[in-house]
């Protein structure tokens, strides 16, 4: 159920990233080698990046058409460059919106966010929820599409909005998710421009660290050097390093940015029930 990809590096071209590697997000419309669910991502497609001059705001190019339907892709992706990118494929769960603004990226100020994956059941979840996480009635009646995607998104956004950490709130996200639907897929994925943040719960992720950027994908293109991420983490990186850890840990501490030891504060670092990773570019 869909494939995702962000780049946070030097700006470059849309069409590096989208249509010019093999096996790339473009051919994994068509063609996914190691997606579990489903056989294309024919539903729509997305792409967020980040405008020179344009603040901490995105923009967005989404369709209801499959990728390699859109005939303006080519030049969108010859002509803009960006530093920080995030696009994604489509395969619908059954009984969702069908048009773009179902398509990801779904934005949020400087937010960009993508899910991979299904909700059993999804239009009860709230329902099923503890309250203490539930968001207003009228977040919820301002959906921006009716499906599993957007709700998740919604849970989310109001955290990161209050500055919560990326990784500890799409963590929480998942294992609450989890507890109610066992048998959901979570693989969430949100940039703002500086930093990746994602998850991996019942479908593929892995990354890539090469000229001074980094890519984190639902799967590798053609390119050497992709690192699997383990089942049951968030990742978070930037162009510099990957840190990755288990849902649990990071659902209940603090996350020290990717490349350092310790606390946001300097302090040691308590000691994580689980290991975790971190590779530098």
């Amino acid at each position: 159920m869909c494939r995702h990809l962000a780049y946070l590096g030097p700006p470059v071209p849309l069409a590096r990233l989208l249509t010019g590697v093999r096996h790339g997000l473009y051919e994994q419309a068509w063609a996914p080698r190691r997606q579990r669910y489903g056989t294309v991502n024919a539903d729509g497609f997305g792409v967020g990046w980040y405008p020179p001059g344009a603040g901490e705001r995105p923009a967005r190019y989404r369709r209801a058409v499959p990728i390699w339907a859109d005939g303006n892709l080519p030049d969108l992706g010859r002509a803009v460059y960006s530093h920080a990118v995030l696009a994604a494929v489509r395969d619908a769960t059954a009984g969702t919106t069908q048009d773009e603004s179902a398509a990801a990226p779904y934005a949020d100020g400087p937010w960009l966010y993508s899910h991979n994956g299904a909700v059993p059941d999804w239009t009860h979840l709230v329902d099923d929820l503890a309250p203490s996480v539930r968001p207003p009635a009228a977040e919820l009646l301002a959906l921006e599409s009716r499906c599993d995607s957007a709700l998740l998104w919604t849970l989310a956004r109001a955290r990161l909005r209050a500055g919560e950490p990326a990784g500890a709130v799409l963590a929480d996200l998942v294992l609450r998710v989890a507890a109610v639907r066992p048998g959901a897929r979570l693989n969430l994925l949100v940039t703002d421009g500086r930093t990746v943040t994602a998850t991996r719960h019942g479908d593929t992720l892995w990354y890539r660290t090469a000229e001074g950027g980094v890519t984190v994908a639902s799967e590798p293109d053609a390119r050497d050097g992709w690192q699997e991420v383990p089942e049951g983490s968030v990742l978070r990186a930037t162009p510099t390093a990957v840190r990755t850890a288990p849902l649990d840990a990071a659902a209940r501490r603090p996350e020290p940015p990717p490349g350092t030891a310790g606390r946001p504060d300097g302090r040691p670092q308590p000691a994580a029930p689980a290991p975790e990773r971190t590779t530098s570019a």
